[in-house]
């Protein structure tokens, strides 16, 4: 019986079980919102608390190196931070956005065709605002113009 077990057990997604239907449940009904809205806004927390951990870091580790191998080395390093704290502020914005999309219940559809993204994949990536089969169409799309 040690499947059992596993399947009892199973990841968590930020710190949340993954959120189990019931059946005969409304698709992106009042719990569901609530769900999706408290993985957001720790998901958001998390992210602010990593921008203010970059910048007491940089205030405690900015140094006048007189070797200017050391001094380079110290701006890569901070120009790394700062290039990964300007994705977590986009993400941050996209999470903005989809709290508004909850609240105004709009959320948990596609953009593009309108047919449910499902829970699944709002687990997986609580930002998402296409359905599978829509977001790979624009990712192609995207290739082929990209390059």
């Amino acid at each position: 019986m040690p499947t059992q077990a596993k399947q009892q057990h199973q990841p968590t997604i930020s710190g949340f079980e993954p959120y189990k239907e019931v059946a005969g449940e409304e698709y992106m009904g009042k719990p569901m919102r609530a769900h999706f809205t408290k993985v957001l806004n720790k998901w958001k927390q998390d992210l602010m608390q990593e921008v203010d951990r970059t910048v007491d870091h940089m205030k405690d580790e900015a140094a006048n190196f007189p070797d200017p191998a050391d001094r380079a080395s110290q701006e890569e390093e901070f120009a790394l931070e700062l290039r990964a704290r300007d994705r977590e502020r986009k993400l941050i914005k996209k999470i903005d956005k989809t709290l508004q999309l909850i609240e105004d219940e709009e959320y948990g559809w596609c953009e593009s065709c309108g047919v449910e993204i499902g829970v699944k994949r709002l687990e997986a990536r609580p930002t998402a605002d296409m359905c599978v089969d829509c977001k790979t169409l624009a990712e192609i799309k995207e290739k082929q113009v990209g390059k």
